[in-house]
């Protein structure tokens, strides 16, 4: 079927099985009803690569995330397909790890797909793929920009919220001696996260000392050899914040291997709140980020920049706040 056959058995013309399969509102409905029954009768697929070349447009948008073995950015790849199926959108997903060599691919692969725009939600910015997306004349949307880029839409997080709320928690309960477990140095929210300890513990009036701040890498193993080291001190912390749930649940694994109670012997709080947050033993403390709501605003902002073909102003920025989601991993300090 094509839409000269299609137009002969409706008894319309080929301009109007095209607005009619494109949705356009004008033409009258009783003529698309005709088409859409042919359409349904003989299951005809519309062919998108030549429909995105007529109307300039390709209803794709990309979407870049760290790695997919992270629960984290698994559901929200989950929720933002889920909003891209409602809207009639496709997404072509590139996941790039920690390799800056694959960033050459990732474009080609957005370039050949002539991609509408692109949402990238690594939450540690490569500035290397941000510009050559930039000079393809890309809308972009990007997750805790470390910087501002002119002409992109950013998504942040305000990690200060929520990091205030677990350390003022952990305070409640009697804890003066925090560790916090970072994530890799060179990422954006790393950093934000940092500063966001720092500044949370100084407002309560918390000394921590250098070594209670352990340099991670997001990992199960990270959680491990964090408390590893935190252990070794002299005078360890009696609570311990994560940058992420996969850090906190390594750690909860290593401390039950070392017959420390938790909450009993150590409080345990991990960022992110992710599906498995519940199901830990014990079930973990978490600074909550909403996938969903991540999803919705990465999209929406995509949308409305892909509209101006990524000219909007600076400035135009989106916040999500976090909040904390307190469980059975946190309790009074021993």
């Amino acid at each position: 079927m094509n839409l000269r056959e299609i137009a002969a058995r409706a008894r319309v013309s080929t301009a109007t099985v095209s607005r009619a399969l494109n949705r356009v509102p004008t033409v009258d409905p009783r003529l698309v009803r005709r088409v859409w029954d042919v359409v349904d009768e003989f299951h005809y697929y519309p062919n998108t690569q030549a429909r995105a070349l007529v109307l300039g447009s390709s209803r794709i948008f990309g979407l870049i995330i760290e790695e997919i073995t992270n629960p984290f950015f698994a559901e929200i790849v989950q929720a933002f397909e889920q909003i891209a199926v409602q809207k009639e959108y496709e997404i072509l997903l590139c996941s790039i790890g920690f390799d800056p060599g694959r960033t050459e691919l990732v474009i080609r692969r957005m370039m050949e797909r002539r991609v509408d725009g692109v949402a990238i939600l690594t939450f540690g910015i490569q500035e290397q793929l941000v510009q050559a997306l930039q000079l393809k004349n890309i809308p972009l949307v990007i997750a805790d920009p470390g910087q501002q880029f002119a002409g992109t839409v950013g998504i942040r997080i305000d990690y200060l919220q929520g990091i205030r709320q677990a350390v003022r928690h952990l305070a409640a309960l009697r804890h003066s001696r925090i560790g916090f477990v970072t994530g890799p140095s060179h990422t954006s929210s790393a950093v934000l996260q940092k500063e966001a300890f720092e500044d949370s513990t100084h407002e309560i009036g918390l000394d921590t000392p250098s070594e209670f701040v352990v340099a991670g890498n997001l990992t199960t193993e990270c959680g491990r050899m964090a408390l590893r080291k935190l252990m070794a001190i002299s005078t360890p912390p009696t609570a311990v914040l994560c940058s992420n749930n996969m850090t906190a649940i390594g750690l909860l694994a290593e401390a039950r291997e070392r017959g420390i109670g938790v909450p009993q012997g150590l409080s345990v709080v991990g960022v992110e709140d992710i599906y498995l947050s519940p199901f830990t033993v014990p079930p973990l403390t978490t600074i909550g980020i909403s996938r969903l709501e991540l999803a919705e605003l990465a999209f929406c902002a995509l949308v409305r920049a892909a509209q101006d073909r990524g000219k909007r102003a600076t400035g135009s920025d989106y916040w999500l706040i976090p909040s904390l989601v307190v469980r059975q991993s946190t309790g009074l300090a021993p």
